[in-house]
């Protein structure tokens, strides 16, 4: 195992982290039944014993049960000390004083733990900030540190990278968790907002590192530029290869699923070549070939601009847009559909759409938005957990 220090806390972590919101279900065909937890204690006890000492949850995954089933399993043969845990405050439940406390403390308590090796503040972006900042949740978490309930303070993100700039700069955060991939260069932190961020000091490690299973397989543009490469590794490889090649990047967390899947992912980060700069310039530039590739896969033209944006129904258009050509161009809708279903509890989903017509007018590409809209939510809605 390929381990990195994990920012400024002194510790080394391994550059495969387990993350713990895709688990395994007793019926993968019916997620309502929940986690398996006899498959998912013997799955994070192999990671451990394998060398994984990395592990990201949140009071939300798997409705709840991830911490507790990542608590179980934890509590075995001394394992507990062996690992560094992660896991999330929820800044959309009701953020007064008492009501941080007791969700630390059934945090504590289902992971079967005396403290939280980091305590992040989870999803920040530009829309909950201003929140963040009224609640100042930084003096609860500090509370916490002092009494050892704590040892990091940090926070996860989704937003762009001006705003990561300025988040970055208000306080002295330890570890941060951010989304980047080899589609989402230019989206989220970008790569400079990783370079910046371990520059300070802070503990990156990243977060949906295969788009949700969709970098596993290749669609045929992308599996053309892979196969006349003369390196071959799988899909699954390169993109982990993207993230492992950037010096910031502390530790990678993967949703791992099933036996095998760890398995493929403890091969790969067990090579030794698995270090910063690894890529030569030919291998970079098939990461561009391939991103270009992956994007040429689309059935709507949206390209993102948000001309059409704001929405008079808070309709996130782009996004659905985006969601549903990321469903085609992996050839895989299980992500996006789970992703919608949080956009449509927020009140942002496409059946919000009244087809007022003022997005078309806007629209440089001329799409048909609404009735666009309506062929994205027919194939996006329905996922439920």
């Amino acid at each position: 195992m390929i381990y990195r220090k994990l920012g400024n806390t002194g510790f080394n972590a391994s550059l495969l982290g387990m993350g713990c919101m895709r688990l395994p279900y007793i019926d993968d065909a019916d997620m309502t039944k929940g986690v398996d937890r006899q498959r998912a204690y013997e799955m994070i006890r192999h990671a451990v014993e394998q060398g994984v000492n990395y592990f990201d949850t949140a009071k939300g995954y798997h409705g709840g049960d991830s911490e507790a089933v990542l608590g179980e399993a934890l509590d075995h043969n001394g394992m507990r000390e062996k690992v560094w845990i992660t896991t999330k405050h929820p800044f959309w439940q009701p953020c007064a004083p008492d009501q941080i406390r007791r969700n630390l403390e059934e945090t504590l308590k289902k992971l079967r733990t005396d403290y939280l090796d980091t305590y992040l503040m989870h999803g920040i972006g530009p829309g909950s900030w201003p929140k963040i900042l009224e609640w100042n949740i930084w003096g609860e978490f500090e509370k916490f540190k002092a009494e050892g309930l704590i040892r990091h303070i940090g926070f996860s993100y989704h937003g762009n990278f001006a705003h990561f700039k300025e988040v970055v700069a208000h306080y002295p955060w330890e570890l941060c968790l951010v989304m980047h991939n080899i589609l989402d260069v230019n989206r989220e932190v970008t790569a400079e907002g990783i370079a910046i961020a371990a520059e300070k000091g802070i503990a990156v490690t990243i977060m949906e590192p295969l788009r949700g299973g969709g970098l596993c397989t290749s669609p045929k543009p992308v599996a053309a530029v892979y196969d006349a490469f003369p390196v071959k590794h799988s899909p699954t490889e390169w993109a982990f290869r993207y993230l492992a090649n950037l010096p910031g990047v502390a530790s990678i967390t993967s949703g791992i699923s099933s036996m095998a899947q760890l398995e493929e992912n403890l091969a790969i980060f067990s090579q030794p070549d698995m270090t910063p700069g690894h890529m030569t310039p030919d291998e970079e530039k098939l990461i561009v070939a391939a991103r270009k590739a992956y994007e040429s896969v689309v059935t709507i033209p949206c390209t993102r601009c948000n001309y059409c944006m704001p929405c008079p129904q808070n309709v996130n258009i782009s996004n659905i847009f985006n969601q549903y050509n990321d469903g085609h161009r992996f050839e895989f809708f299980n992500q996006v559909r789970r992703s919608y279903m949080f956009a449509r509890r927020g009140g942002s989903g496409a059946d919000k759409c009244t087809q007022c017509g003022v997005c078309i007018e806007k629209c440089p590409a001329g799409i048909d938005i609404p009735a666009q809209l309506k062929t994205a939510h027919a194939k996006l809605d329905g996922w439920e957990e």
